[in-house]
């Protein structure tokens, strides 16, 4: 069976292969690694985990704690090949920055002087604060991650962030003195 990897289930893949094996577990890996660039919603995990399953990719089995009903998913051989082949696909795959405060600041011109300049300060103080928390993220303060994965290309992807998040304040900084001497109200 030929099944379409939807961007959710590449994330809940890659996921499982880091050592995450229920829903709750994969959306909570999420929010402590992919999710400043590639989000995922319960509302996408738990369809996405059964469509996976019913397509053999993941093996799914009971796994209650403490009366609480849960299920671990892992994935099958057919889901390891499916995997690797989406990391090793040549395609550039999807870029897209989706970030609102950027596209009002791109509006800017229907605004006033000062309303763009708080677009812009909004934009310096988000990337401060998403700043901080990759750095709570670094190692030896990471807390919540995967146990036991593989932390290489992670790693590598927070320092990706943080160079990102250190350009997009700094810009921000820069745009604000630039806008401040403008002269402009």
């Amino acid at each position: 069976m030929s099944i379409t990897l939807t961007p959710t289930g590449r994330v809940i893949l890659g996921m499982l292969q880091l050592g995450a094996k229920t829903g709750y577990e994969i959306k909570q890996a999420v929010e402590v690694s992919t999710r400043f660039f590639w989000g995922a919603s319960y509302g996408q995990i738990y369809p996405e985990l059964r469509r996976l399953t019913g397509a053999g990719l993941l093996a799914a089995s009971d796994a209650p704690r403490g009366g609480v009903r849960r299920t671990e998913y892992h994935l099958t051989a057919e889901g390891e090949r499916v995997l690797k082949a989406w990391l090793s696909d040549d395609d550039f795959g999807i870029f897209e920055i989706r970030d609102e405060l950027l596209l009002r600041f791109f509006f800017g011109d229907a605004v006033s002087s000062d309303d763009a300049r708080a677009v812009v300060r909004k934009m310096r103080e988000r990337s401060e604060w998403i700043l901080e928390r990759f750095r709570e993220l670094e190692p030896g303060s990471r807390e919540g991650f995967i146990e036991d994965a593989g932390e290489r290309f992670p790693h590598l992807t927070l320092q990706y962030g943080i160079g990102l998040m250190e350009w997009i304040a700094g810009w921000a900084r820069e745009t604000e003195r630039s806008l401040d001497g403008d002269g402009l109200s």
